[in-house]
């Protein structure tokens, strides 16, 4: 993400940006409107007079440093903050997914995350059966009484990391790696390439998904054939496979300037000499908002979209490597930075 796969799908009206040297103009998006389904009012009874119990389905391993290590470090800090009881449990097919919502529903947690797009189907068909908990899906577009997609604007901080990829390759030729072609991982390679486009018309975008989200050895391999074609800057969004692309950037450091730019969480620690930042979601924060409105009986079931207007998806620069990016391209990136924390967007 998952993003955290990332993985928006964003339905508001968007407009192209136009680069003048270091001026973006973008156009304002809209906010959707929440559904006015609030769950039933007896829910913050229920939720007080028993424990707090959240727990958090994730596709993958918690110790990939990306996606799943987010949202479990969202986990961790609902249970610090708010004194929950918590669980996770790693899901990997569709049934496993719904036998594990309504298990997690059958034992009186209030909160069930599913981390990820994949998740919607399972907590759709889950939720009617039990309207005392709420269900959440991650980078989710779809909502009914009790159960919610949570959408990531993570195409803003790709675009971002867009300008900088455009303004530093030399070979004019950049690659994305992603798990899986989810439509939000889709949508953030596009905004990628529109933002690398932007600042430098030349250049020509590789993109490749490696069919899952752990194989390490796919990553890796997926990387060195990009950077054989002449990439030199690579944006990966594949969870635990992803360190595999890490891998491959810094063997080829070795006879040539390859760099990369992480995902969901700030991975740029794993390689700091040829990590030029990461596009970032805040999921301890973004959870923790949502967790606090369930426990308190004040969640209201609707489109709930988070980005940077909200503090949670953001480029980090590395600051290691922060010289190796033109001033113009620094210029370009706070300019619509600071459009994005306004509430406008970007295609």
């Amino acid at each position: 993400m998952t993003v955290a796969r990332p993985r928006p799908v964003r339905r508001a009206a968007l407009a192209s940006v136009a680069i003048a040297g270091a001026i973006l103009a973008l156009a304002c998006g809209e906010a959707p409107e929440a559904h006015s389904h609030r769950l039933a009012s007896e829910r913050a009874g229920d939720t007080k007079a028993g424990p707090f119990k959240v727990a958090l389905l994730t596709p993958g391993p918690i110790s990939d440093q990306a996606w799943n290590a987010g949202a479990y470090n969202g986990l961790l800090r609902i249970r610090d903050s708010l004194g929950a009881e918590i669980s996770n449990v790693q899901t990997k097919t569709p049934a496993e997914f719904e036998e594990n919502f309504r298990q997690y529903a059958t034992q009186g947690y209030s909160l069930v995350i599913g981390h990820g797009f994949e998740f919607q189907d399972a907590a759709e068909r889950v939720s009617p059966d039990f309207p005392q908990t709420v269900f959440i899906v991650t980078s989710g577009d779809r909502n009914g009484p009790n159960f919610t997609g949570i959408n990531f604007a993570f195409q803003d901080g790709a675009y971002l990391a867009g300008i900088a990829a455009g303004a530093v390759t030399r070979s004019n030729t950049i690659g994305v790696i992603g798990g899986t072609e989810l439509p939000p991982v889709k949508t953030s390679f596009d905004a990628f390439a529109k933002g690398a486009q932007a600042i430098n018309p030349n250049v020509k975008v590789l993109t490749s998904y490696i069919g899952n989200w752990e194989d390490v050895s796919a990553g890796r391999e997926q990387a060195l054939a990009q950077i054989g074609q002449g990439a030199d800057v690579i944006f990966q969004n594949a969870d635990a496979a992803g360190l595999g692309v890490f891998q491959a950037v810094k063997e080829s450091k070795e006879s040539k300037d390859v760099y990369i730019i992480g995902a969901n969480s700030d991975q740029n620690a794993l390689a700091p000499n040829v990590t030029l930042g990461s596009v970032v979601i805040d999921l301890p924060h973004a959870l923790l908002m949502i967790a606090r409105e369930v426990k308190n009986g004040l969640f209201i079931s609707r489109p709930i979209t988070y980005g940077a207007k909200d503090d949670v998806v953001r480029l980090i620069l590395n600051p290691q490597l922060t010289s190796r990016i033109p001033d113009r391209a620094i210029v370009a990136i706070d300019s619509v930075q600071k459009l994005l924390v306004s509430g406008r967007s970007v295609e």
